[in-house]
């Protein structure tokens, strides 16, 4: 089954807006919020910068579109950086819609400013955040734009459910079931009324099974009178501190401040709340790759258009049955599924850890023997990577900061099952011993040339 490839998003104001004199609302509003073309190779994460590039000129400008006189040489000193930056970049962005777009507006707001192409440059500045109370959802702000306010009107306190994806890859759903899964390339965790994310998952080494997330894109759909569409996309070493238009909230609407991201930890993690749907998000960079997690209504999880469209919205109906991976039957998988073709030369195998050494690294950071610890183990087997003791160690973390039901935070059974089917209503089953199918991963490669 190949991986469904990733859709080509334009806004609602798609276009190039704010071209005219006094137009637009920002200095980056003159392309579609972002309209962006999303790279489907699984391949490799794409290393075109230029969402560095929007940001530096964002700060650059503190978001002027249309610059008093006196600052009108101070701007087109930052358009020439920007143009540099673009240039820089200009050989790893062949095919980047958000490239391009930003190309031709520099061209056009040079253009309308009488900016020279030759001339100084600025270095690009940090913008000065407003002092704390005033980036507050303002008390003004429509009840519509806070979730809780308005829910609490008509009915009990809202339900959350939590999602999250780590490691290589491990997805726990909405509904507490805990998969691993293959799903390289492209994938949509979350697709409803109200927002999408799609995660681009990459082998950790070339030709290697092991994979882990890569890329990922958040967008926040137009909502009434409280945000415009906002895109967040990250990627390895680029986890930005704002949306792709340099914006830090929901756009100008009256209540843009429900819709917030907040840096936690430079380059390492970051938290998007998005009030008026009562959605927390939480974004990490743990080595080389990507962790996700959300806390979400179950009313907003289940905002659909047609329920039975969503068969790969991997948080609500789980990985597709052939891209799900079975610990405890993993030894009874082909060997050579997982062999290179013959014309192929094999892939250098990573220094994995000895089983012992795996165990005793996951145990300092997970003492409990859950299903995330399991995956700790399973993931330095496979990868040989350290980070990943990491990554299961936050995504445990996440899950006690965003799971509504604190008697869930530990799970012990791994669920293999057709994707859509709920989990089984029983109690769960008692913990079986996963270590010993574990354990033979170590001898694959012997196993491997024996064959």
């Amino acid at each position: 089954m190949q991986p469904p490839r990733e859709r080509l998003v334009v806004t609602g104001r798609a276009g190039w807006m704010g071209m005219g004199r006094g137009a637009g609302r920002s200095a980056l509003g003159f392309w579609p919020t972002l309209a962006f073309l999303l790279c489907s190779l699984p391949a490799a994460t794409s290393p075109c910068k230029i969402l560095k590039c929007n940001s530096e000129f964002w700060s650059a400008t503190a978001g002027s579109h249309a610059p008093a006189s006196d600052d009108a040489p101070e701007f087109c000193a930052a358009l020439r950086t920007y143009a540099l930056c673009t240039r820089r970049t200009a050989r790893t962005c062949r095919g980047d819609l958000a490239y391009h777009s930003a190309v031709h507006g520099i061209e056009d707001l040079m253009s309308q400013h009488n900016c020279s192409k030759d001339g100084p440059t600025s270095q690009p500045h940090v913008r000065t955040l407003p002092p704390p109370g005033d980036s507050q959802e303002r008390s003004d702000s429509p009840e519509i734009c806070h979730y809780e306010k308005s829910f609490h009107k008509h009915a009990a306190a809202p339900n959350y459910t939590h999602c999250g994806l780590f490691g290589d890859p491990h997805l726990r759903t909405f509904t507490d079931r805990f998969q691993t899964c293959k799903v390289q390339g492209a994938w949509p965790l979350i697709d409803n009324n109200y927002l999408n994310v799609q995660v681009t998952n990459t082998p950790v080494l070339p030709g290697s099974a092991a994979t882990a997330t890569s890329k990922l894109t958040i967008i926040f759909k137009n909502f009434q009178e409280c945000v415009d569409q906002k895109v967040y996309q990250a990627e390895m070493d680029e986890l930005p501190a704002a949306f792709a238009d340099g914006s830090k909230n929901g756009g100008d609407k009256h209540g843009a401040n429900s819709l917030k991201i907040t840096e936690k930890v430079s380059g390492q993690h970051v938290e998007i709340q998005a009030k008026y749907i009562g959605t927390t998000i939480v974004v990490r960079q743990v080595g080389r790759y990507l962790t996700f997690a959300v806390r979400m209504p179950e009313e907003v999880v289940n905002a659909v258009e047609d329920r039975d469209s969503q068969g790969l919205y991997l948080c609500l109906r789980g990985c597709p049955l052939n891209q799900q991976i079975d610990f405890q039957a993993f030894h009874a998988e082909s060997p050579g599924a997982r062999r290179p073709p013959a014309a192929s030369p094999a892939p250098a195998a990573p220094d994995t850890f000895p089983y012992e050494t795996a165990v005793a690294k996951c145990k300092e950071k997970l003492p409990v023997e859950d299903l995330y610890y399991q995956a700790c183990v399973f993931d330095l087997l496979t990868t040989g990577d350290v980070n990943f003791t990491l990554a299961a160690y936050y995504a445990l973390e996440d899950v006690k900061m965003l799971h509504s039901n604190k008697d869930k935070l530990h799970l012990y059974e791994r669920t293999r099952e057709p994707p859509g089917r709920a989990a089984s209503a029983g109690p769960p089953s008692a913990p079986r011993p996963l270590f010993s199918s574990l354990l033979l991963l170590t001898l694959l490669p012997a196993l491997l040339e024996a064959v």
